[in-house]
């Protein structure tokens, strides 16, 4: 990957070693740092490079790592041939945080943003399933092999294409596999309709994560609109296993966003985008 870093320390060596005072090498240096907001939050994108990312160290059930780039200021995620994925992870771990970041899929991306996540793909997931029978903004477990995995949607997405194929319209339906769902997953899940009324087809919507507690208790909005609280400590989502989600993640991991395995997971040339891409430790 593409690093920067090198050019802007060959700078600040010339400019120190042209004499000038410490006091504007100093002001100049905190100009262009990374400061955290008002309220605390601190980018973890530069918008320009992939510092302070990797993809997956290892093969996962996704693959070796899918195809990652920067355009335009957004990370761009893609299959590469034969249906190959992967996750861009966070040097970084993290345990209780905020995280604030704005996404533009296209249609036909699987895709997520992981949470507490380990090398071998093992996480809490956010879904970014924007395709038919997929989900954006509820949450599951992701796991390894056939290891069974949670599942909590209470529906699915459905689009409406025009006749150049573009994404025009989205509709819903319930998830129809009876484990996806029960009122009681939740501590509160918004309406089918609150999430259309939400989402924003074509434009960047703002996706804002929360994740705090020794089993995360994770919630999740979109564009401001609540979407999802889960409580890891007390969900009775049968296949979700505390215990076993505790020993296998620990306190903290790293964030990472995902690119599925599998052609038929993701439509040709499609991407994923990711931009303003913002964390607070709690």
């Amino acid at each position: 990957m593409k690093n920067d870093s090198i050019p802007r320390r060959g700078f600040l060596a010339s400019v120190v070693s042209a004499g000038l005072a410490g006091s504007a090498l100093s002001r100049w240096v905190l100009a262009d740092e990374e400061k955290p907001t008002k309220e605390g939050f601190v980018s973890i994108f530069d918008g320009k490079t992939l510092e302070g990312w990797h993809t997956n160290r290892q093969k996962i059930g996704h693959g070796t790592g899918g195809r990652w780039e920067v355009e335009d200021g957004a990370i761009t995620g893609r299959q590469e041939p034969l249906g190959n994925g992967g996750m861009l992870m966070t040097d970084q771990a993290y345990g209780d945080f905020e995280l604030r970041l704005e996404l533009k899929p296209d249609w036909g991306i699987d895709s997520g943003v992981f949470l507490r996540t380990n090398e071998q793909g093992v996480c809490f997931q956010v879904y970014v399933d924007y395709h038919d029978h997929g989900n954006v903004g509820w949450i599951s477990t992701e796991a390894t092999g056939g290891d069974k995995r949670m599942i909590i949607r209470p529906f699915n997405i459905f689009g409406k294409l025009n006749e150049q194929g573009e994404l025009k319209s989205l509709t819903t339906k319930p998830d129809e596999r009876p484990v996806a769902w029960k009122p009681d997953y939740l501590l509160y899940s918004a309406t089918a309709d609150e999430w259309l009324k939400a989402w924003k087809i074509g434009e960047w919507n703002a996706l804002r994560v929360r994740c705090v507690g020794e089993y995360p208790r994770i919630t999740t909005w979109i564009n401001d609109v609540k979407m999802a609280d889960f409580d890891g400590a007390t969900s009775p989502q049968p296949d979700y296993n505390k215990d076993e989600m505790k020993e296998k993640l620990g306190r903290k991991g790293p964030i990472a966003f995902q690119v599925h395995g599998g052609v038929r997971q993701w439509n040709k040339g499609a991407k994923c985008r990711w931009r303003n891409v913002r964390v607070k430790t709690i």
